[in-house]
């Protein structure tokens, strides 16, 4: 059988006559056997010089060759690769540029050297070619140098990495069992991604495995973005070590998972985050969702509300007994409005107590229960259970069946004030939900208070939003009034280093409605959404699209960030 074709390097070293095929092909074996690359057998057999290997492999990648006699030594950036994968791949970096990395090799064919630098320095890496012997010279004296940590990632409020104490809320002490020098990397990679995500303000994590890709991508102001692509072979070291963060079971991989971490950044400063782990065809998919307790008091002001919507609010916040009902979709909003709502009424002479599942956000002077169906304790039991408690405020994590739903309105109608969730679209869809749910409608008029259906919106960046013709015509059929079409000056996002494509935050467009007696009536003749929603609007009350459109009037967001959140 005739040999294959030499092809790559080993086909340029032949042609260039630096060394003969038989020799080349047993020199190829013998690497393979050793588990070494062919230049570096063919250096250390001294079949072939290291500058001659240079250059036959600078003109077959088509690399700059560097001569590092020429290069100053001393201006080499420390502390950027760890000391184990310099002398693992015999790299060495030479000059950082912004988020560029140029770095020495001898072998431009060993891509998986410079996956693992990206992925350890954060960087874009580059290869620059060099002289393979010079080069192992020049690693002993800078490793000799001081160059024997992993790279720090310091920070002015929060110090070092390394310092976070990070761990599981039910288990502290977070004895991971593994080689520690192996998964190092991987333990500094995931504080970083937390820390990373604390910073710049997301509400979730998702790290996703692959065939032959991982990523980490971020949730900020609602809207998901890549951050990070580490190698895909870390998958399951980086799946393990939040696992262990968490206090899940490591070895159970086809069951899903629930957990929680807690990261103290400081002192006086924790940020707990909920951990769900799902299996897939890759791997396991873990998403992380920030619970910053400090969300719960940033007062009503800061939500949103137009001033007649938090005058509702209130109101119904101070009677003495019915019911709050916060609807949306997920991630809407609905548990930073709840727990703003406890908080104003969080005072020594109340008593009160929440079932969620899970707890997401702990405060001082509740009874918070989470909810385990699997132990018998669902919401309907933490409901009864509540009622011997002598409660002033319930709230309820979610109305999710009928037995919830009968328990919640008889407290309401018995001098308790209680606050819920539900899943639907708007107030009217409540009320109609619940009746579908097999409420007789006599309950839900006379125990229903208020009902807030609501979305979040990106808000514009103050310091670059920049004004947009809209004609007028548009604007009408956007569903802008005649009136508001006179003056309206209309904003659209433009990008500054301050913010995120234009948008910094979010904000919370809401439709707050009040059971006046109209309501109630159609209630009780069980009229559908829609004529409730007409109701409604006759008494006064804005609908979703109403309250964002008034919110693009006032320049706190876009109208195209309006038609996302809203749009029919």
């Amino acid at each position: 059988m005739a040999d294959k074709p030499l092809t790559g390097l080993a086909a340029r070293l032949v042609i260039d006559q630096l060394v003969d095929e038989e020799t080349l092909r047993s020199a190829e074996s013998q690497a393979m056997k050793a588990r070494k690359t062919l230049s570096r057998y063919l250096l250390q057999e001294k079949l072939i010089s290291a500058k001659k290997i240079a250059k036959a492999t600078a003109e077959e990648f088509g690399l700059p060759l560097l001569d590092l006699n020429a290069f100053d030594k001393d201006n080499l950036p420390k502390d950027l690769i760890p000391e184990k994968l310099i002398n693992k791949h015999k790299v060495l970096p030479l000059v950082k540029r912004g988020a560029r990395l140029f770095v020495g090799i001898a072998d431009p064919s060993d891509h998986k050297a410079i996956e693992e630098i990206r992925f350890n320095t954060g960087l874009m890496v580059d290869s620059v070619l060099v002289e393979e012997d010079k080069l192992e010279k020049i690693i002993e004296t800078f490793l000799d140098s001081g160059n024997d940590a992993l790279a720090d990632f310091d920070d002015d409020e929060f110090g070092n990495l390394e310092d976070l104490e990070v761990g599981a809320i039910d288990d502290p002490a977070d004895d991971d069992s593994g080689n520690p020098d192996d998964d190092a990397p991987v333990v500094k990679f995931v504080n970083k991604m937390l820390l990373t995500a604390i910073k710049s303000g997301a509400s979730d994590l998702h790290f996703e495995p692959y065939e032959k890709t991982y990523r980490v991508r971020f949730r900020t102001d609602g809207i998901l973005s890549e951050i990070s692509k580490p190698p895909s072979g870390l998958a399951p070291k980086i799946a393990s070590r939040l696992k262990i963060m968490s206090a899940m079971d490591i070895s159970e991989r086809r069951k899903p998972q629930d957990g929680r971490i807690k990261m103290k950044l400081s002192k006086n400063k924790s940020i707990d985050f909920r951990v769900n782990t799902l299996p897939t065809l890759w791997g396991e998919k873990i998403v992380l969702r920030i619970l910053d307790p400090s969300s719960a008091k940033m007062g009503i002001d800061a939500l949103g509300y137009e001033e007649i919507q938090k005058n509702l609010f209130m109101d119904a916040l101070h009677q003495p007994q019915g019911m709050i009902l916060v609807t949306g979709p997920t991630g809407s909003g609905k548990t930073v409005s709840l727990y703003t709502g406890l908080n104003i009424l969080n005072t020594e002479e109340r008593n009160i107590s929440t079932a969620e599942d899970p707890v997401e956000i702990n405060l001082e002077g509740i009874n918070q229960v989470n909810v385990n169906p699997k132990q018998g304790m669902d919401f309907s039991q933490a409901l009864r259970a509540f009622l011997r408690q002598d409660p002033d405020i319930i709230m309820v994590g979610e109305i999710r069946d009928l037995e919830t739903a009968n328990i919640a309105i008889k407290a309401a109608q018995t001098g308790h004030m209680v606050m819920s969730t539900l899943h639907t679209n708007s107030a009217p869809e409540t009320l109609t939900r619940l009746q579908n749910m097999g409420v007789p409608s006599f309950n839900i008029a006379t125990s229903v208070s208020l009902i807030i259906a609501q979305r979040l919106a990106r808000r514009l960046c103050s310091a670059c939003k920049t004004t947009i013709e809209v004609p007028k015509e548009a604007l009408l059929e956007q569903g802008f009034t005649e009136e508001q079409t006179r003056d309206a000056i209309i904003f659209g996002p433009k990008g500054c280093d301050q913010c995120n494509k234009g948008y910094k935050g979010r904000v919370g467009i809401y439709e707050v409605v009040k059971l006046t007696q109209p309501l109630q009536q159609m209630i009780m003749a069980e009229a559908n959404s829609l004529e409730i929603a007409k109701v409604a609007t006759a008494e006064g009350f804005n609908n979703l699209r109403t309250s964002a459109l008034m919110k693009v009037l006032q320049g706190v967001t876009s109208l195209e960030e309006a038609n996302r959140v809203t749009a029919d």
